[in-house]
C-alpha cells in the first residue's frame, strides 16, 4: 500500500515529546517558490494559513541517541506567530506544549548524493500543530 504524502495522523502531544519541550524560537517558513516577491511566508494548501516553524528541544533522555538531534521543528498553521509563554525558571526557556499535534511521514533523500547505490534515505516524520501553549505544570514538575 502507497502512503500519500498528505496523510496526516493525529498523535497526542505526549507521544511526540513523551518528556516535554524547551520552547527555541519561532520564524516564518519560507516558501522558496516566492522567494523575493514581497511575501514569501509558506501558506497551508488546505487552510492558506500561514506556516510558523517553531524550533523546540526534546527533553527525551533517548531522543538524542545514535547520532539523532534532540532539536525539532514543529509547523505551526496560525494567523500570527506563536508567541512563547514566561519561564518558569529565569534564565531558561520556557516549557511548550502543542495542540492538535499530526505527523506526516516522508522520504528524507538528502543522504543520496554520490555514487548509484549508495543511497541511505530514511523514513522522516514531519510534526505540525495548530497552536503553541504553555507546558502543564505536571509534566513541568515531572522533567
Amino acid at each position: 500500500m502507497a502512503v500519500p504524502n498528505s496523510m496526516k495522523v493525529p498523535v497526542p502531544f505526549d507521544y511526540v515529546f513523551p518528556a516535554g519541550a524547551l520552547f527555541l524560537g519561532a520564524e516564518p517558513a519560507t516558501d522558496f517558490d516566492k522567494r523575493g516577491q514581497g511575501d514569501d511566508q509558506l501558506r497551508d494548501k488546505e487552510t492558506g494559513e500561514r506556516i510558523w516553524l517553531v524550533r523546540v528541544l526534546d527533553l527525551d533522555p533517548e531522543a538524542g541517541k545514535f547520532g539523532g538531534s534532540k532539536e525539532f521543528k514543529v509547523k505551526v498553521v496560525a494567523p500570527q506567530q506563536p508567541v512563547p509563554p514566561a519561564s518558569m525558571v529565569p534564565g531558561y526557556p520556557p516549557m511548550v506544549e502543542f495542540t492538535d499535534v499530526t505527523l506526516t511521514p516522508y522520504v528524507d533523500s538528502q543522504k543520496c548524493k554520490g555514487a548509484a547505490g549508495k543511497c541511505r534515505a530514511r523514513l522522516a516524520w514531519s510534526v505540525r500543530a495548530s497552536a503553541m501553549t504553555a507546558a502543564q505544570t505536571n509534566r513541568a514538575k515531572a522533567a
